[in-house]
């Protein structure tokens, strides 16, 4: 195995040259640069981590922790965290938590131990307190897409509360007038938001929120599922469901079609996300498209700015779009009103 000191023969330049260099410490002329550049592919060179960590004090990498990577959409955050870090010659460990508490705990204490030097921080559960006590003894953390109450670090969230309340303006504009609304545990900041959002276009429609057709429980396929199969059994049933996420509104498709009913014949549906796959279902999915690769982008970028000892934004809300698709009919019968 090639050492720095091989590499330094090569180029004609001293070990401390070469360790400087690929420490971004040092600026060389374009030659000497290309000379050392090519000696390192030539001996196929391979910084000695530990080695580097003790010369400069930092690991070169970040954790992400995501609460379920098998969901498209985290997996799609996941993958543009890392395209950016990469950019910067950062390494990203990804801890897929699956929503347990513990392992996001976990999770966090390899910041504390110095394994990594920042922390992207994404979770789909309520937080007792742990986490924010936990996430405070820390200045190198980022909170992507939902927020953690009590905790004082930059935070990138997308605008909810307009995504749904453009949902369900589209859904009356259509002609719905019974609209029901399935989201994720009534404790997340995005699920107030969302709701709030979908109360917001109704109040100003002049139409009532029934509070037996808002459904709160798991941003998950199954929830999703269960909470469609609620909704049919006891009639009158909505028109129209607006799904707080694409997730969700996947497992309304699946009751749906298992009751016997289509979409958007028997029922309009709109979604959250714009997951690849919502274009790609039948009927494709009219849903709320969030910005994932700027969302992951950015979150890097305040995690940058941290290690690089700057004060960058508490607070960053990104804009949201309907995309309309052939989920949503006009509606045709009577209210059950």
């Amino acid at each position: 195995m090639a050492t720095l000191s091989d590499v330094a023969e090569a180029a004609g330049v001293s070990p401390t040259a070469v360790s400087r260099y690929l420490n971004n410490r040092i600026e060389l002329p374009l030659a000497t640069r290309e000379r050392i550049d090519a000696a390192i592919a030539k001996l196929d060179y391979r910084p000695n981590l530990m080695a580097k960590r003790l010369s400069t004090g930092k690991t070169e990498a970040i954790s992400l922790v995501t609460p379920e990577i098998a969901n498209p959409f985290f997996a799609e955050l996941a993958a543009a965290v890392e395209a950016e870090a990469q950019s910067h010659g950062y390494a990203v460990y990804i801890s897929s938590t699956g929503g347990d508490r513990d392992r996001e705990i976990d999770a966090i204490r390899r910041l504390h131990d110095q394994h990594v030097d920042g922390l992207i921080m994404m979770t789909n559960q309520p937080d007792d307190g742990t986490l924010a006590e936990l996430l405070n003894e820390h200045d190198h953390v980022v909170l992507l897409d939902e927020d953690i109450p009590g905790v004082s670090v930059p935070r990138v969230f997308v605008e909810n509360e307009q995504g749904a309340y453009l949902g369900t303006r589209h859904l009356i504009e259509a002609g719905h007038r019974e609209i029901a609304l399935i989201g994720g545990p009534g404790d997340l900041m995005s699920v107030r938001e969302r709701l709030a959002g979908f109360e917001r276009a109704m109040t100003e429609a002049g139409l009532p929120v029934r509070p037996d057709w808002v459904l709160l429980g798991d941003y998950s396929r199954a929830f999703g599922h269960a909470a469609t199969q609620r909704l049919l059994a006891s009639p009158p049933r909505p028109t129209a469901i607006l799904a707080c996420s694409d997730y969700l509104a996947i497992g309304v498709l699946l009751a749906l079609q298992q009751a016997g009913l289509s979409v958007p014949h028997d029922m309009s549906l709109v979604g959250f996300d714009d997951m690849p796959f919502a274009e790609l279902v039948n009927p494709p999915l009219t849903t709320i498209r969030q910005p994932v690769a700027e969302m992951g982008r950015l979150a890097f970028e305040l995690l940058l700015a941290l290690l690089n000892k700057a004060e960058p934004a508490p607070l960053t809300r990104l804009p949201v779009e309907l995309v309309v698709r052939r989920s949503v009919a006009q509606f045709q019968g009577k209210t059950s009103r």
